[in-house]
């Protein structure tokens, strides 16, 4: 190796900060909280080497990928310890890679207006970025938009074909993307408990469990939709036959007693209940709580009476 291949790099903060993306600011931050190692000292500087700009870019990594500084400040701590991040970050973008085999498309203004009628609708469209169904890309001339979900974007066009105002449409998928993330969190909450916890009983876990939980999770990535799929192509069998016998009919069938009737309940009243109780509690706790205002209800009616009647002294 030559003399000048040999020697390290050497980076004030300020140039640190350059090559990091980092502020000033953010580094000194980011020692204080142990998260970067101090520099070395030479004369009256601080110098800083390769070893920090890689943990800077690591940082900044965990935090895209939705990590707290708290969080990693663990991880990072587990691998000065020599228990590595190898596993963990693998983990990682097992879990934060795509879980469809669906490729993203792109769309330009003009053909969006196209599919839906060719009349320009700023209000859809702000609720259509708004909802991650189209989004922005910056820095392009003309206007044009990423499709993370092609197939989502060609429902849209046939239902608003079909007579679907777009208002309803969107209003649609806010209620279906809440029911389904409902589902999503029980099908975590189920295999963390029967087939992750092992994996994860060490904070963070050892490199060895993250390879495995990773594994895990490339196998276990299609059984939810799997499962969804099935499960509604069995409801829609069910229940499609059933409302057009319903509309068939000369006269609507009464409704059975003891049949479950949906209700539209606010989705803020929904999320309150889900942080009192868990998810797996709020049809109970909805049940319990319009039993308990029924009695009362009940109780009051009969303490009026009670008071109104003339034997009552």
């Amino acid at each position: 190796m030559s003399e000048q291949s040999a020697v390290r790099p050497e980076y004030r903060i300020e140039d640190l900060a350059h090559h990091s993306g980092a502020t000033v600011r953010t580094i000194r931050a980011y020692q204080d909280r142990g998260l970067l190692p101090r520099p070395e000292r030479r004369g009256r500087s601080n110098v800083y080497g390769d070893s920090h700009l890689a943990r800077l870019r690591q940082i900044a990594d965990l935090l895209d990928r939705g990590y707290t500084l708290a969080s990693i400040k663990e991880l990072l701590d587990a691998w000065d310890t020599g228990r590595g991040l190898g596993g963990v970050l693998g983990l990682v973008a097992e879990v934060q890679g795509p879980w469809t085999d669906e490729e993203a498309a792109r769309i330009t203004r003009a053909e969006l207006d196209a599919r839906f009628g060719g009349t320009p609708d700023e209000e859809a469209v702000r609720e259509a970025v708004e909802l991650g169904v189209l989004e922005r890309i910056p820095g392009r001339e003309a206007e044009e938009y990423l499709v993370p979900s092609p197939q989502e974007l060609a429902v849209a066009v046939e239902l608003y074909a079909a007579g679907v105002p777009l208002s309803a449409i969107t209003g649609h998928l806010r209620e279906l993307r809440e029911q389904v993330e409902h589902i999503a969190g029980r099908f975590l909450e189920f295999t963390t408990e029967h087939v992750f916890a092992r994996y994860l009983e060490h904070r963070p876990p050892t490199d060895s469990d993250a390879a495995e939980a990773a594994t895990m999770v490339r196998r276990l990535r299609p059984l939810a939709q799997q499962t969804v799929d099935a499960e509604l192509a069995r409801a829609m069998r069910i229940l499609a036959t059933r409302h057009l016998q319903i509309h068939l009919s000369p006269e609507a069938p009464p409704a059975r007693d003891d049949e479950p009737r949906p209700v539209q309940i606010p989705a803020d009243t929904i999320r309150a209940v889900q942080k009192l109780v868990g998810a797996e509690n709020i049809a109970t706790f909805v049940t319990a709580a319009t039993e308990c205002e029924l009695n009362k209800r009940t109780l009051d009616a009969l303490t009026a009476n009670a008071l109104n009647s003339p034997t009552v002294h």
